[in-house]
């Protein structure tokens, strides 16, 4: 499973002309799933997101997590998983389909209370990147024990 993070002044999504999800300050999520995805993964990466410490401290240092005066949104993205090493046409066959990638995109989504897009809709998206931070978060499907 796949963050792009980004830590925002504010974000919003709009489908068909109508905002279906918008927030102040805190995160916009990226979100692309793999085909191994599961349960366990979208939860390590849902407490990986809430407890990453990229705001400012009193001091000025990024040290600080979402905590409660910030807000996530959290919008379903395919196209992290998209391969463009050979070739001018990226390839999504490491994408998840929806079968796999809904249900695991809505649980990180309720872990983090966040507001969110569509999935599988043509969504704009607009922000305020804030820093600008920027942050690629992977979280492995672990290996099976032989």
């Amino acid at each position: 499973m796949r963050a792009l993070v980004q830590r925002v002044s504010s974000a919003s999504v709009t489908v068909d002309g109508a905002v279906v999800g918008s927030i102040g300050p805190g995160l916009l999520v990226l979100l692309g799933v793999t085909h191994d995805d599961d349960a366990a993964v979208a939860d390590r990466l849902a407490d990986k997101l809430l407890t990453l410490r990229i705001f400012p401290d009193a001091e000025g240092r990024m040290n600080e997590p979402l905590g409660p005066d910030r807000e996530v949104l959290c919008i379903s993205q395919f196209t992290l998983y998209g391969d463009a090493r050979k070739g001018t046409r990226p390839s999504y066959m490491a994408a998840a389909p929806p079968a796999i990638a809904e249900p695991l995109y809505a649980r990180v989504c309720d872990a983090l209370g966040a507001a969110r897009g569509v999935f599988g809709a043509d969504m704009q998206v607009a922000l305020v990147n804030d820093g600008p931070v920027t942050l690629l978060i992977e979280v492995p499907t672990p290996p099976v024990a032989p």
